[in-house]
């Protein structure tokens, strides 16, 4: 099972943001990642400075948003969809994407209803709840 550390999901974000700043080629997952970056402007500092990113962190308390937590979102929520896991998600994705008119904006929607699943999850001690999830996603549209 893939299992990257926290330092290897920084590296890869900042690694994607520099191999596309330097027009290198990327690979299919880091082309996506690079697509999910470019809606996000507001992390191309910090991904520019990879010494920075691997030591930085980042506080709810402090009102900081984790980039590279938000990044991976998009890229768990991408692969979900393109294989509708949980099933159901697709459909709820597609709906909501066309409600909202945007996929990005159907993104930040299902990462609540996705950080609620995994929050209650571990608060509960029990698996997470996939129909939980896509239904919640399917209130919002």
């Amino acid at each position: 099972m893939f299992n990257p550390s926290q330092s290897d999901v920084r590296r890869f974000f900042c690694e994607t943001y520099r191999k596309h700043c330097q027009n290198e080629i990327l690979t299919p997952l880091e082309a996506i990642a690079r697509d999910w970056i470019l809606l996000h402007p507001e992390y191309h500092t910090v991904l520019g400075d990879p010494d920075s990113a691997l030591v930085a962190v980042y506080s709810p308390e402090a009102k900081q948003s984790n980039p590279f937590l938000h990044l991976s979102m998009h890229l768990s929520i991408e692969e979900q969809v393109s294989i509708d896991q949980p099933a159901g998600i697709k459909a709820a994705s597609h709906a909501l994407t066309k409600k909202l008119g945007s996929a990005h904006d159907a993104h930040h929607q299902i990462m609540d209803c996705l950080g609620h699943m995994i929050w209650t999850a571990q608060r509960n001690k029990q698996p997470p709840d996939g129909t939980a999830y896509v239904e919640c996603v399917r209130r919002r549209c």
